[in-house]
């Protein structure tokens, strides 16, 4: 269908946006002198640079750092980031973005459509080897993108298009409505074209990185700290009150809980709290412990190609044997709830449906799995034999250790537990080089398909790869489905299929959990789990 004149899709606005993410200090409140604070993110970052980056630590440094399209409020609903507006025609296949002409670089120089382009298809160029490379085309459907990152089309074929410097169009393979909340994900921020090109994959060192959100990196310290300032360029940086923030590398929460107790963190990462200390941190300090849902989910991967994991009874047997209940209650203890789905119940618009081993005892699950495992040909003459990986964390090696005594009562079972660090582990899960590993997906928008989506055939993430052709056409008919309750009756089949298959162990549903010293203020229950930097103040105290 041809576009009607830009004037007229421009004004074709169909509803009111709400306002850009940004600190609000209410009326009357002091503020303290000295706006800095010190966080800590958990562990050194694989990367900072958006096309390249994966885990929870690198999203949380660059939502500091840059600004996408859009953002999201503190109920995960989407606002206007660097696009000021935005229309859709075609029945949601073309989408016109119109970009604020005040943005800009961290180094001062305009932030235009073509800086869009150029990140979305460096995204998705093999080149660029993004474990994100598939998001384009799997999760927002932009025309061509799978193709491209498949390597059957060069990325000038992608569906983005800058009209003028300030207005961006979005062409994609399907009708996506909920294309401005994929937008919001941190593969989906523009890049600077002339920094990238200059430095090459040195650009993201302090004193090069060049970004548009509301700070610019000052100083990094490898596994030791990162330090951001305020970005005087950036276009809302009015409404910006920290000045200074410093994030720590600490890995384990053992040690940011004694650096905030010692006064040396001000707020902690998000998971940074001390499962063994819990109930000394609801005695002494009660009112810093922070804890609300997350859409986010932690379970065990199995590599579903190889042996005995491949065989569905065995992976059905082993999360069978797993008392969710003992583990968010006695192991966790920080408002997680029990999961035997992927998809969390907060999940925008998602109801979540009860599967009928939900129903049964604890006891007679066990013996459904005995059974199975039984079945698959393992027992005394036979012994499940298996390595499970995880990353260095004490909560993980607490839950590995915990899941191996549940394991014990099916009978002769030898595990080997193997820990490595974040980023040589990310590695072995990109690789396969695993046969059950801990793994966690946090939603990269409030939608259920952002959690379904990642058992899809081919999917970057699905590091086990499942695959089920009538999963992934429950998931293509949901996102073609004509209206809501028809999407969520394909997503509810789709989750029965993946109770049935078990490529992965659902352990829990996420909470956001932090300590928040009492002088911070401006955070919100973000189910997403984000507190940015440009939303905190610190008040007199």
């Amino acid at each position: 269908m041809q576009l009607p004149p830009l004037a007229a899709v421009l004004l074709a606005s169909l509803f009111a946006l709400p306002a850009a993410r940004a600190a609000t200090v209410p009326a009357g409140t002091r503020l303290h002198p000295k706006q800095e604070i010190v966080r800590d993110v958990g562990t050194e970052p694989a990367t900072l640079d958006p096309n390249k980056a994966e885990g929870v630590p690198e999203h949380t440094l660059l939502i500091d750092l840059f600004e996408g399209l859009t953002s999201t409020d503190v109920k995960g609903n989407v606002v206007p980031g660097v696009a000021e507006k935005w229309v859709s025609r075609d029945k949601d296949k073309t989408w016109i973005f119109t970009l604020r002409r005040n943005a800009k670089w961290s180094d001062g120089s305009p932030v235009t459509a073509d800086d869009f382009v150029f990140a979305f298809r460096r995204q998705v160029d093999p080149k660029t080897a993004s474990p994100y490379a598939w998001f384009p085309g799997k999760a927002a459907h932009i025309l061509n993108a799978a193709a491209i990152s498949e390597g059957k089309l060069p990325a000038a074929k992608l569906g983005v298009t800058a009209i003028d410097a300030h207005t961006l169009k979005i062409q994609l393979d399907q009708p996506t409505a909920f294309l401005p909340k994929t937008l919001t994900h941190t593969s989906m921020l523009p890049v600077p074209r002339k920094i990238v090109e200059k430095w090459g994959d040195r650009w993201v060192e302090a004193g090069k990185l060049v970004g548009n959100g509301a700070y610019r990196m000052t100083e990094r310290v490898v596994n030791e700290r990162i330090v951001m300032v305020r970005n005087p360029y950036y276009w809302n940086d009015a409404k910006t009150v920290l000045n200074k923030v410093s994030w720590l590398m600490l890995v384990q929460p053992s040690a940011a809980y004694q650096r905030y107790r010692a006064g040396g963190v001000d707020m902690t990462s998000n998971g940074g709290v001390p499962v063994d200390q819990i109930k000394k941190i609801r005695a002494e300090i009660p009112g810093e412990l922070k804890l609300w849902p997350q859409l986010g989910t932690y379970f065990y991967e199995f590599n579903t190609k190889v042996k005995p994991f491949d065989d569905w009874r065995v992976r059905k047997a082993l999360s069978l044997a797993i008392d969710r209940d003992i583990m968010t209650r006695l192991v966790t203890n920080t408002g997680e709830t029990p999961a035997y789905s992927l998809t969390p119940p907060v999940t925008n618009g998602y109801q979540p449906i009860v599967h009928d081993f939900e129903r049964l005892s604890q006891a007679q699950r066990l013996e459904m799995a005995k059974k199975l495992l039984a079945q698959a040909g393992y027992g005394p003459n036979k012994p499940l034999t298996f390595q499970l990986l995880y990353n260095t964390m004490d909560l993980h090696k607490k839950i590995a250790l915990a899941s191996n005594a549940m394991w014990r009562k099916l009978g002769p079972i030898k595990i080997e537990l193997v820990n490595q660090e974040w980023k040589t582990f990310l590695d072995s899960c990109i690789r396969g080089d695993f046969v059950v590993a801990r793994a966690s997906w946090v939603a990269d928008y409030n939608e259920a398909s952002t959690m379904l989506d990642l058992f899809t055939t081919g999917h970057g993430q699905n590091h086990g790869k499942y695959s089920n052709p009538a999963y992934d056409k429950l998931l293509q008919q949901a996102k073609l489905a004509p209206d809501d309750a028809s999407r969520i009756r394909f997503y509810q089949q789709a989750e029965t299929i993946l109770a049935h298959d078990t490529p992965a162990l659902f352990f829990y549903f996420y909470s956001n959990k932090m300590l928040i010293k009492p002088w911070v203020r401006g955070y919100g229950p973000d189910p997403m789990g984000y507190a940015m930097s440009k939303e905190l103040y610190i008040a007199a105290h």
